[in-house]
């Protein structure tokens, strides 16, 4: 039986039905059933007695390029290898195709940095790209590269990904594993290891087996960088998760005499000696008549403020009443203290705040910090020299306000223009002024590579160093035919290192490299890390 994870209903009687079969059957009669995992604790929906009375083995899938690359080509076998009239560009791409599969694959396990979501590629992707292969080199005399391309990239395996910025980096991999010249083999797919000319099924497979590198994130197009940010993560996941399977007693610690309740108690009354008080939005608004686009920036980021800490205000202060036990402690009241326990953002303040993966006690700095920004900002509603970003809920409207302000001034219609960047050589304790066009903006981190603040383009970036600092940004708008592409790498923001959909804009970043050297290292800007 296959797939019993798709049939919830039934499977109370198909425990019934397998004790009735246990009873006087044969010695060596067996029941075989396959499921998919659940994701939640919540959604393990096969019955006990079911689990307690079976054999369970996991079937995971290959883990690294060596093992990804065998079974991609365990799919085909010699007869397959041969049916093409042309035989050695038949060869050649379908090992290219091995590559890509393993490579869009594995780079799963890289997370955000691999790809901005997770898509379910699957062997049917590749058999299926296999089979037009064959089709397309029978019916044309010439090998359609473009149209190859156009297929495997934007359907087979384009049909699973739904981020534009995931559908580039799909089809820069199919730019640089499929080009005429690997029939030469002049075509590198990893350092040293090109695509091997005219071999057998076996042959292919021992290939691999001796010239394939060690396993490493250059293999994807990666920095070795990217193997560290891995591990981290799944390192704290381990212990986090750890962290959740202890009792709250046990996790205490050895030799403390604090309860869970007392813990939690001096996190709440330090939340609140420390939490600012709301803005006055009827002084701020009343402090100039004008309304000009930055301004409104500042009045919506009061406004988110204000909303922000009114609720951690409100839910603290219900919470201290629980505790004393002068109120019903509500579900609500509950997950705030198992939050805090945990040093966890709770939910209803993570729903008024910005996308954020920092624990509590970060978080909390990070909303103090923010609300000092808008402090300086509010005595004279003056634009400040160098605008800290990364502090505001809603940078997309400040960059849209710079775009606004240059629209008004120059009378350009705003529909054909865009921002464009200059990465200055400063940071910002160097600038005491505001720019006379556009805005300073600092607080951006690089990931995937490095500033050059020297040579002043994107550069190969240092080991260990995951995230460095970018320097003071200047930002202004510009007509649509006044921008400058040329060597220039087409550069996605993010709020944080989730990606996805903490997406903001994109900056044009100069490069001396190859663009596809930076799609394929999953190179973005982040206004937190």
């Amino acid at each position: 039986m296959r797939n019993v994870h798709l049939v919830a209903k039934w499977l109370g009687s198909l425990e019934k039905l397998l004790e009735r079969c246990c009873e006087n059957s044969h010695p060596d009669y067996r029941v075989f059933m396959s499921a998919e995992p659940s994701p939640t604790p919540q959604e393990h929906i096969i019955p006990q007695g079911i689990l307690e009375n079976s054999i369970k083995i996991t079937n995971e899938p290959p883990t690294g390029m060596l093992a990804n690359l065998h079974a991609a080509l365990d799919n085909f076998d010699q007869d397959i290898l041969d049916q093409c009239s042309r035989e050695q560009e038949f060869k050649t791409i379908l090992f290219s195709l091995c590559y890509f599969h393993a490579c869009v694959a594995e780079r799963r396990k890289f997370g955000p940095q691999g790809w901005n979501r997770k898509y379910p590629f699957n062997t049917g992707d590749l058999t299926i790209s296999v089979n037009v292969l064959y089709n397309y080199l029978e019916a044309n005399s010439q090998v359609p590269w473009e149209d190859l391309r156009y297929l495997f990239g934007e359907i087979m395996y384009g049909g699973h990904i739904t981020d534009d910025w995931d559908r580039r980096l799909c089809r820069t991999y199919l730019e640089e594993y499929m080009q005429p010249n690997q029939f030469d083999r002049k075509l590198s797919l990893a350092q040293g290891f090109v695509v091997p000319s005219n071999l057998d099924y076996q042959g292919y497979h021992a290939y691999i087996d001796e010239v394939l590198p060690h396993e490493s994130p250059v293999h994807y197009g990666l920095h070795l960088n990217a193997e560290i940010e891995f591990l981290t993560v799944t390192s704290d996941g381990l212990f986090h998760t750890l962290l959740e399977l202890q009792s709250r007693a046990s996790g205490m610690g050895e030799g403390t005499s604090q309860t869970t309740e007392e813990k939690v108690k001096t996190i709440l009354d330090d939340i609140l000696e420390k939490l600012p008080e709301e803005y006055n939005m009827s002084d701020i608004t009343s402090k100039t008549a004008e309304r000009s686009p930055y301004i409104l920036v500042c009045f919506q980021e009061c406004g988110r403020m204000n909303m922000l800490v009114n609720e951690i205000r409100r839910s603290l202060k219900e919470l201290d009443l629980g505790l004393k036990g002068e109120l019903a402690i509500s579900s609500e009241m509950e997950q705030i203290q198992t939050a805090l326990f945990y040093d966890n953002v709770p939910d209803p303040w993570a729903r008024l705040a910005y996308p954020s993966t920092y624990s509590l006690g970060q978080w909390y700095n990070d909303v103090l910090l923010r609300c000092r920004e808008l402090d300086s900002w509010t005595q004279d509603l003056s634009l400040p020299s160098v605008v800290w970003i990364s502090g505001l809920f809603n940078p997309q409207s400040f960059l849209t306000a710079v775009m606004q302000s240059l629209a008004r001034k120059n009378e350009w219609p705003l529909d054909k223009m865009n921002l464009t960047v200059d990465v200055t050589k400063k940071f910002k304790e160097e600038f005491n002024q505001a720019a006379r066009e556009g805005a300073y903006i600092y607080g951006l981190y690089m990931e995937g590579a490095r500033w050059d603040i020297q040579g002043g383009t994107i550069a190969e970036a240092r080991l260990k160093e995951l995230t460095p600092s970018m320097p003071v940004i200047a930002v202004r708008a510009v007509p649509n035919d006044r921008q400058e592409t040329r060597n220039t790498y087409e550069c996605p923001v993010y709020k944080t290192k989730l990606r996805a959909n903490t997406y903001i804009w994109t900056f044009n970043l100069k490069t001396r490299e190859r663009p596809a050297k930076w799609v394929l290292a999953g190179v973005a800007l982040l206004l937190s890390v």
